[in-house]
């Protein structure tokens, strides 16, 4: 696999060019992991493939990911003990994205960590910033919710189906909604 250098040097909330050799082939081996995985007999998918699994900053124990599962990189993804994502699961992780022990992702749940340029010429340059995502301990991410830039889901909490969380989410609280709002 490629040296994980140039995901080292952005820092969260810096503004930095995408579209270099180096990330494109960090890239490249987050696409081999989950083809790899994409294509494992389901009865041996509760073990993740092994490149999947390798490419992953951490990985607790009883990690269930439901094909098919996208990522950027896979090398800033931290999974706790577990964690399940249902299929159609995509991670752009750019920056560090947490999730913790016990929390469920339902089918279609995008997190990005990536935020494009506002300026149109500087955003055809690839230059972008990445913020972090973290999900607490026991949260529940229902079906088809996007999760933006920079957000923290707090233990226990739920977000809505259909919802984009654009902002914090306190722990133990429920919002749904776009944007995401408490319920």
């Amino acid at each position: 696999m490629s040296d994980a250098a140039p995901l080292a040097r952005v820092a969260d909330g810096d503004w930095y060019d995408a579209l270099t050799e180096a990330f494109e082939a960090l890239r490249q081996d987050a696409r081999r992991a989950c083809h790899q995985h994409a294509t494992l007999p389901p009865d041996e998918r509760g073990a993740m493939a092994p490149l999947l699994r390798g490419l992953f900053a951490a990985v607790g124990e009883q990690v269930f990911i439901e094909a098919p599962f996208h990522c950027a990189y896979g090398r800033n993804i931290h999974l706790a003990d577990q964690v399940y994502m249902n299929a159609g699961c995509t991670i752009l992780d750019s920056a560090s994205v947490r999730i913790g022990t016990g929390t469920m992702l339902g089918p279609g749940v995008q997190i990005y960590c990536a935020e494009h340029h506002p300026d149109p010429n500087r955003r055809r340059d690839g230059i972008e910033r990445a913020l972090p995502v973290t999900l607490g301990k026991d949260v529940w991410i229902c079906g088809g919710v996007t999760l933006l830039p920079g957000v923290t889901v707090g233990d226990g909490a739920v977000v809505g189906a259909g919802s984009v969380v654009n902002r914090d989410v306190a722990p133990g609280q429920r919002v749904a909604g776009v944007p995401a709002r408490p319920l």
